[in-house]
């Protein structure tokens, strides 16, 4: 989405020849390419590991990090692979995302008009602000090193990237349409 918007700003004339049907599949198929390989072979890990005390895992829901500490393997091995796959996974692509960012602000920057500005930093400040988030609790959950954490605040923080990010996205996304925002404040006004 990052780069859509980076060549609907930076290249607006060149946009249907650079943003073709081809390139969004080969760039989908990448993104789930690389989620399911990496993830693939911390199965495999995990899987070899022996689970032998108790059976019940303290969060919300079965996470990583809570699954390897009921295992009374050793699970340095896993961990460090998941450190690298986690870090590649998640530090590139946000990297791409905010390098695409600093070109859309300088090229926005250079738009003469406040209101051609305030139009294209519109458009962007709603998804960077969703990456921000997702990308931001991601970092913190699985590429610092646990120990600096509490359980509960890994909880909340797993809580943000699996529940708030997906319920923020698309009223955020939707409350940019006139048609929405009337109809929630017609709603509000029939409410209250």
């Amino acid at each position: 989405m990052s780069y859509d918007r980076f060549v609907a700003i930076c290249h607006p004339l060149h946009y249907n020849v650079l943003m073709t049907n081809k390139l969004c599949c080969e760039m989908a198929s990448c993104c789930w390419a690389g989620g399911f390989f990496s993830m693939l072979t911390t199965l495999i890990l995990v899987c070899k590991l022996h689970f032998c005390g108790p059976h019940v895992i303290d969060h919300f829901f079965c996470d990583f990090a809570p699954i390897l500490n009921l295992s009374c393997s050793d699970t340095f091995v896993v961990k460090l692979e998941t450190f690298i796959f986690t870090s590649s996974v998640t530090l590139f692509p946000f990297m791409f995302i905010i390098g695409t960012y600093i070109c859309i602000i300088i090229t926005v920057l250079k738009i003469p008009t406040s209101t051609g500005r305030q139009k294209s930093f519109s458009t962007c400040s709603s998804h960077l602000a969703i990456v921000s988030t997702y990308y931001g609790t991601l970092i913190t959950v699985y590429v610092v090193p646990s120990r600096q954490q509490s359980n509960s605040i890994n909880k909340i923080l797993s809580l943000m990237y699996t529940i708030v990010t997906p319920v923020f996205n698309p009223i955020i996304y939707s409350l940019r349409n006139k048609e929405i925002k009337i109809a929630v404040l017609k709603t509000l006004r029939k409410a209250g």
